[in-house]
């Protein structure tokens, strides 16, 4: 219970900020061809609601990519806060897949309402400070960023859920064991760990990081309660032209020019919940 606990606290957030002014309903399930060809923009799936607000949920965990298509059948029309719910007590990981875009949806519909648009991203690393010889954690290994931090000379810790990756690598230390990132003084954190419940895990091993970015197409979801728990940044995508970005979703075809990378501070953030 302990694990979802946070799930549960967004999930009641999204509702009373909503109060009697409900969400739209779901519109489409948009998913990426099968199967998976390898690429990014193939590793995500997109819940739309009947306002035009999409909500993205990463598709890779367990075999979601080939179930998520049958089990969605059925969403359009859904009450998008009950779909939401699947994202805690889903049976499948197809279904908490859903749940969890239900969730970033849901958390768009409310930016939109609010006339809300986070700040763009100045860099791919959320806004990371490496300098020579810091301590910089990363959970979740991805090449191109481990790239940046190291090329600044910080020192490189990255956690993963793959043994074949464990080492030296690239200039950085691949590890399995989340206590290996208790001396970095900034993370760089898969937004992932939403969708399995892993982020207060997570979040307690780098108790001792001042920075604490969520980072990735699923770290778009409403940032108050993970404010309250030690993030200090969202690092996701702000969709910006919705049609084209579900016609290149369901070709394979590259997001970049219906969308942007944004970067939404704690500090900089008044707080969206209870207004609608």
């Amino acid at each position: 219970m302990r694990a979802m606990s946070l799930a549960l606290q967004m999930l009641s957030g999204l509702t009373r900020a909503f109060g009697s002014n409900p969400p739209s309903r779901v519109k489409a399930l948009h998913l990426p061809p099968v199967p998976w060809t390898g690429g990014k923009d193939g590793e995500f799936g997109a819940i739309e609601l009947e306002s035009g607000a999409l909500g993205l949920s990463y598709l890779l965990l367990d075999d979601t990519l080939v179930h998520i298509g049958g089990t969605g059948a059925g969403v359009q029309g859904a009450q998008p806060l009950e779909l939401a719910r699947q994202w805690v007590d889903g049976p499948s990981s197809a279904r908490r897949a859903l749940g969890f875009a239900a969730v970033n949806a849901l958390s768009r519909e409310l930016f939109d309402r609010a006339g809300f648009v986070p700040p763009a991203a100045a860099d791919s690393i959320g806004g990371l400070d490496p300098q020579p010889g810091a301590s910089i954690g990363m959970v979740g290994f991805f090449p191109p960023l481990v790239k940046q931090v190291v090329a600044r000379g910080a020192r490189l810790t990255v956690l993963e859920l793959r043994a074949d990756l464990a080492g030296p690598r690239d200039g950085c230390t691949v590890t399995l064991d989340p206590q290996d990132l208790a001396g970095c003084t900034q993370v760089l954190c898969t937004s992932t760990v939403l969708l399995n419940h892993t982020l207060e895990f997570v979040r307690r091993a780098c108790a001792a990081a001042e920075r604490f970015v969520l980072i990735g197409p699923g770290a778009g979801c409403l940032p108050d309660a993970l404010f309250e728990q030690g993030v200090t940044a969202l690092a996701g995508t702000w969709i910006v032209d919705g049609p084209a970005f579900t016609q290149a979703m369901a070709t394979g075809a590259s997001w970049s020019a219906t969308s942007r990378k944004f970067l939404l501070q704690r500090d900089d953030y008044a707080g969206l919940a209870g207004r609608p």
